[in-house]
């Protein structure tokens, strides 16, 4: 009875460790970067933002969005804007929420998959497509360098790093190239990655619906 009782604790033991592991596969190393873009030919070097990373959140303050910044986690994605004191799901509102997340080096489909699940992206059906094509590096940085296809059909090069277990480089099919550059490996402080209790959440769809509602909405032709 001891015996079996020891075996039992053994493989308890060896389960939760197995699950530890699983769950800390998505988890990337802390860091913070600078986001740039290198043109739709990898050319021009322009400044794109920044990037802050804490094992599986990440905070992305870009020019396009000067208001606000997006902050990915998990299960989600959000565009928060500390002026208002809103934040709304992100969404298809950047597919910056959709790769620039913690991967699996050796599968980053999986995550990718997850990211357009939550961005309605792959609310078709559609599936993301990883070919990997081989060791590579980018800017002194070893990584592993990956053809893929988003739910949407649009091709990317991706070159992800094992250490960080992030993308550093992406190449989009008639987009504009992405790169993090001056990576500082450290950790990041917490309240990057939190939205304060007081910020109320806004939902653009509760907007339509009372402005359907009213006097001023006019039914499309038919």
């Amino acid at each position: 009875m001891a015996r079996r009782t020891a075996i039992s604790r053994l493989l308890i033991r060896s389960m939760v460790g197995g699950f530890a592991l699983s769950g800390g596969s998505l988890q990337a190393q802390q860091f913070s970067a600078d986001l740039v873009s290198t043109g739709t030919h990898g050319r021009a070097v322009v400044a794109r933002g920044k990037l802050y990373v804490s094992t599986d959140k990440v905070r992305i303050e870009t020019p396009e969005l000067p208001d606000g910044f997006l902050l990915v986690d998990r299960d989600s994605a959000h565009f928060v804007r500390p002026a208002a004191r809103l934040f709304m799901d992100a969404k298809q509102s950047s597919r910056l929420t959709q790769v620039l997340v913690a991967v699996d080096p050796d599968d980053p489909c999986a995550r990718w998959q997850a990211m357009a699940t939550i961005a309605g992206a792959a609310d078709r059906g559609g599936q993301w497509r990883c070919n990997r094509i081989g060791p590579d590096t980018v800017a002194d940085r070893a990584t592993i360098k990956y053809e893929a296809t988003s739910p949407r059909h649009q091709a990317s090069t991706v070159w992800i790093d094992p250490t960080l277990r992030f993308p550093v480089r992406l190449l989009t099919e008639g987009a504009a190239g992405i790169e993090l550059s001056n990576i500082r490996e450290a950790p990041q402080p917490g309240h990057l990655f939190e939205i304060p209790v007081t910020y109320r959440k806004f939902d653009p769809q509760a907007l339509i619906d009372r402005i359907k509602d009213s006097d001023v909405w006019v039914l499309p032709p038919q």
